[in-house]
Order: C-alpha cells, then structure tokens, then sequence
C-alpha cells in the first residue's frame, strides 16, 4: 500500500491466519486517516452507515452498551455536535445519518447461547414498530437540511401510511433508505411494502439494508438472510440495495447474490480491522470482494463502535487488493451511488 508508507507504524498487510481470517490489520491511528485518504488522491470519504440518534435515545443505546458481557467500550461516545466534528476531522465528506435502537449483544447475565455480537449502525434510524418512522425521519431529516456533509436518510415500517410517509420523506430531502428487517422482525416483501419498493425502484433510491441473520439472542433470524433479498430482487430488479456489513454472517451467500445482481451492492461496516464482532471474514472470499467492483461501499457503524475507526481502513488495506480498489470503496463508488460531483476521476 503505497500510501500508507508514509505513515508511522506501518507495516505490510497481514495474512490469512491459520482459522481462515485475517490477521491483525496494519496500524492506522485516527489522527493519520485524513492524510492518508488525502495520498490516495481521494478528496475525502463517502460512508453509508454512520448513525445519529436524538441524544435521549443515543443515551439509552450507549447504557445498553454499557451493560453488556463481555464489553463493548464506546470509542465515540459524545455529544452530536463533537460526533459530527469527529467524522470531518476523519475526512468523511459525506455520510448517512439514520438512527437505531439498541438491540445487539446480550446485556450481562443473559443466558448463554448463540454468541453475542456488537451492533450500532450507522447514522441511520430504524423503525421497529408503528408509529416510529415519521419521528426518527424528522430527526434525520432535519440533520441533513442542517449539516451539508449530512446525507437525507430515511427509514420505513410495513404499517398503513407507510407510503405516504416515504414520499413525505423523499420530498424534504430522503436520499438513503435504511431498512433493517431484524430489528423491525418483518419481512421485505410484506404486502404493505409493495407500493414502497416499487417508488424507490422508480426512482433508484439506495436503500442500505440490513438483512444477514446475526445470532445474537434478539430473534429476527427468519426475516433476514440472502434468499430474502434474492425475492426482493425478483420482484423489483431495479432495487438499488446496499446489504450492510456485507451480509454478516452470510457472506458467501449474498457475494453469490451480488455477483448475480448488478443493482445490489455492499457495505463494509464492522467487518474489518477489529474484533470479530459479526463473524470473521474468510481469507478464501477475499479475491472475491475485490472483483465485485463498485458494488463495494465503506461503511464504519460510528459512532457506537468499539475500536477506532481507523481500524476499518486498516483491515480494508489488510485484504491486500490495492490502492485502486481502496480508492473505489471509500469514496469513488459511494460518490457515484450518490450522484456527488466530486469524484477525482471524474
């Protein structure tokens, strides 16, 4: 990786480990990841799953954090004005802004079973229940309108209304969709949905969409997973889907969907350059990854992430697929999803 020579503590990238992951990602500290955005010749970073809560709400999330065995420290945890300064001393230029409830990990004390996983996403705000959407969206929404490096986010729920909500949303500014079907325990192609995924369709409206089964004790199994996604697809194949974190657990599954579907395209978030928090990346998928092209978008999970984020640029730079490719994943191919006129390429 010629622009990380530079950078103190570099060494070359790790190996495959003797388990099928990856060995521990370069040394990338925080303070460092603009000039090294900057030597790639990028003009900064495009990230799709970044999370921002009203702060009540945000508090609730982080003390569900704060209860979980073994931990998961917050590394971001501040204010949204020193979160939204945190992001452009980072160099994202541009990023989501949906919100989550915690929901992720088993609090201390709960029984054993399937092992837990941290999970908070990205700037996105996700409905699990009626009623919720039009307020977290006025939340996001509102972000936007007021941070330019904002992207308008959106989510929705399978409930009466839910149409005319998407289109109040589209019409004060909703770029991004965020659906995520385990915490909202619906399916994707609930009936009530229909008019909704045939709009965003139309109008080729991203949606980032968490839909890999993570077993973390919540339930919401059955509603998630490739063959999902694969209907979704079929029904309406102009979809423009971002599966988050790469389809965690299931990433053979939705590469094999990905190299089938051109319009599906996936995000990075949580996967690389820390702990194996939802399931370890296998070395032999790695080739793969790197051939899919711009369906592969930098996602980060900030801000309730439990290392640094310069770990995820680290492990991205880890995989050993090049400069090139790194400059498509952190802004080249969000750019063009987003129709930003900033690409350096053009």
């Amino acid at each position: 990786m010629r622009a990380l020579a530079g950078i103190p503590g570099w060494r070359p990238p790790g190996r495959a480990g003797n388990d099928g992951g990856m060995e521990a990602p370069p040394a990338l500290r925080d303070q460092e990841v603009a000039a090294y955005v900057a030597a790639l010749g990028l003009p900064g970073i495009v990230d799709l799953h970044v999370h921002f809560m009203p702060e009540r709400v945000q508090a609730k999330v982080w003390a569900h954090f704060d209860r979980l065995d073994p931990p998961w420290p917050i590394v971001y945890r501040a204010g949204e004005a020193e979160r939204l300064a945190i992001l452009a001393r980072l160099g994202v230029r541009r990023h989501t802004a949906p919100k989550r409830l915690a929901h992720h990990r088993r609090p201390t004390g709960s029984p054993s079973g399937s092992r837990g996983v941290g999970d908070a996403r990205a700037s996105s705000a996700y409905a699990h229940r009626p009623g919720m959407a039009a307020w977290l969206n006025g939340h996001t929404l509102a972000l936007a309108a007021a941070h330019q490096a904002v992207i308008g986010s959106f989510t929705f729920y399978p409930e009466p209304g839910v149409e005319a909500e998407v289109e109040r949303a589209l019409a004060a500014g909703g770029t991004v969709a965020k659906v995520h079907l385990q915490v909202g325990k619906f399916h994707a192609l609930d009936p009530l949905l229909d008019p909704v995924w045939a709009e965003l369709a139309r109008r080729r409206v991203p949606v980032v969409l968490h839909a890999g089964a993570v077993p973390d004790g919540s339930g919401g199994e059955e509603f998630c997973g490739a063959g999902k996604v694969a209907g979704l697809l079929d029904r309406y194949p102009d979809l423009v889907l971002v599966v988050a974190h790469l389809g965690a657990p299931d990433f053979a599954d939705f590469l094999d969907l990905a190299e089938a579907a051109p319009t599906l395209r996936l995000d990075t978030a949580m996967v690389f350059g820390g702990p194996e928090a939802i399931g370890a990346f296998p070395a032999r998928l790695v080739e793969r990854l790197g051939s899919l092209g711009e369906q592969v978008l930098f996602g980060s999970d900030f801000p309730s992430v439990a290392w640094p984020f310069a770990g995820q640029l680290g492990g991205l730079a880890a995989l050993g697929l090049g400069d090139e490719w790194l400059r498509a994943v952190l802004w080249r191919n969000g750019a063009r999803l987003l129709g930003l006129d900033a690409d350096p390429d053009g």
